[in-house]
């Protein structure tokens, strides 16, 4: 067998990791209050909840946790099932859920997708990322967040805005990457798999309090020593 090649890997990878922890520690981020996990009817039959999780994910992109969850609050007023919505009409559910993002589109989308969701999987949802990202406004992201909060499976990191700008500034990519996707392969390629599930939520988290997209409080952060970004 060919010797491995030793594996590349950020480096002060593992401290960078740990000190974002600890200014995670207090939970106190609009993700922890009112993120996905936060959103559906604990209570509810598992059918229901990972119905509710899949909705909460399609409301949240290019939404704020804050107005993801206000919208979830009110749709499960309504009572939130595949029933419910699929009776629900079009102008009805446009004014629940608004102002999430491109509320116009989102109408549209969870109702198709509702309408899969009843037709092929008796009114489930799908138990693969393949069959996820098939459905009308699902992207790799939500699909990968699905399987970890509905189904308690790790198919993959779940990379959004936060974790693609905070990943590429810390250079956990071996290059600069342009897409949310293709920072998952390239954090797919080195990160631990039992880190998977954490980075997500961590890292949303500490991009929404510290690691601003626009004028990141480096001066509060624990990394400005050992980010290759930082502005001292």
């Amino acid at each position: 067998p060919e010797p491995q090649r030793p594996r590349w890997e950020p480096r002060d990878w593992r401290q960078q990791l740990e000190r974002i922890r600890e200014m995670r520690r207090s939970r106190d981020a609009p993700v922890d209050e009112m993120g996905v996990e936060k959103c559906y009817d604990t209570s509810a039959p598992p059918q229901v909840m990972r119905y509710q999780v899949l909705l909460s994910l399609m409301l949240s992109s290019q939404t704020k946790d804050q107005v993801t969850s206000a919208a979830m609050l009110r749709l499960r007023q309504h009572g939130l099932t595949v029933d419910s919505v699929l009776q629900m009409d079009d102008a009805t559910l446009g004014q629940i859920i608004y102002p999430v993002g491109f509320w116009r589109n989102k109408v549209k989308y969870i109702k198709q997708t509702t309408a899969i969701l009843k037709q092929k999987y008796g009114g489930d949802i799908p138990r693969t990322v393949e069959e996820l990202v098939q459905l009308p406004g699902v992207g790799p992201k939500m699909a990968h967040l699905a399987m970890n909060i509905a189904w308690n499976t790790v198919s993959g990191i779940a990379v959004d805005t936060h974790v693609h700008r905070i990943t590429n500034r810390l250079k956990w990519v071996k290059k600069e990457t342009k897409h949310p996707e293709e920072t998952r392969a390239a954090l797919e390629d080195w990160l631990p798999r039992d880190l998977w599930r954490e980075i997500n939520w961590l890292l949303v988290g500490f991009g929404q309090q510290t690691c601003l997209p626009v004028n990141p409080r480096c001066s509060e952060c624990l990394n400005q020593d050992i980010c290759p970004a930082a502005k001292r």
